[in-house]
């Protein structure tokens, strides 16, 4: 398994390599961050957006957490990350894409689905009961349409409706509201399945549909 020492090796082979032949790319960004699109992921480490999307550095402003959560709206007390995150993104680097990004066989999912940490004491599962708590309204719709939770229908459902929670949660914010009235902010959803590599892509009905290329896209459009 890769440990310190391998990220360390890793960093000598980038300094040698891709800084190299990137070297005009990386002194742009030396200067300033300009990605027209933002990622909200899942910290799971079998989902790494730049890979999946084949970007380069700068083409993507990137948060992830489990689950690929995004909260509601709330200006109380406690420190708010994502929603950090996603002001600076919105009103200061003006991305005009963000894309929700689910995946299959989510742990964060299948625990909000089951319960897992359910009444879990901090260190022991409670901090990930808290965080995928946002899932009860999810958890719920998807056990009176699945009643076996455990079953592979189940778990792709709720990491579908994990999607759909964090695009109605971003719809909460005044400066996302606002941007994507004016037509200045498009949101998406998209779901990766590890398995077989396939993209879906949730299409205006809030279904979803395998990835297309832009030029068959556009064309059935």
């Amino acid at each position: 398994m890769t440990d310190f020492a391998d990220l360390v090796d890793g960093y000598q082979r980038f300094r040698t390599a891709d800084w190299r032949r990137q070297r005009e790319r990386w002194a742009k960004l030396k200067d300033g961050q300009e990605p027209r699109v933002m990622v909200i992921a899942c910290s799971d480490s079998r989902v790494e957006p730049a890979q999946i999307f084949d970007t380069l550095p700068g083409e993507m402003f990137v948060v992830r957490n489990v689950a690929n959560l995004v909260p509601p709206c709330e200006t109380g007390g406690g420190h708010h990350g994502v929603s950090a995150a996603l002001e600076f993104a919105v009103t200061q680097l003006k991305v005009s894409e963000i894309v929700v990004l689910g995946h299959g066989r989510c742990g964060g999912c299948k625990a909000a689905l089951a319960g897992t940490f359910d009444d879990a004491e901090p260190g022991k599962g409670g901090f990930i009961s808290d965080w995928v708590h946002l899932l009860d309204d999810a958890r719920d719709k998807v056990r009176s349409e699945f009643p076996d939770a455990d079953s592979e229908d189940a778990r792709r459902a709720m990491e579908r409706e994990s999607v759909r929670t964090s695009l109605a949660n971003l719809r909460t914010f005044p400066f996302v509201q606002e941007a994507e009235a004016a037509g200045r902010l498009k949101l998406h959803g998209a779901v990766f399945a590890i398995g077989d590599g396939q993209l879906h892509v949730m299409d205006a009905d809030g279904e979803f549909q395998p990835a297309k290329p832009r030029v068959e896209a556009e064309a059935s459009a």
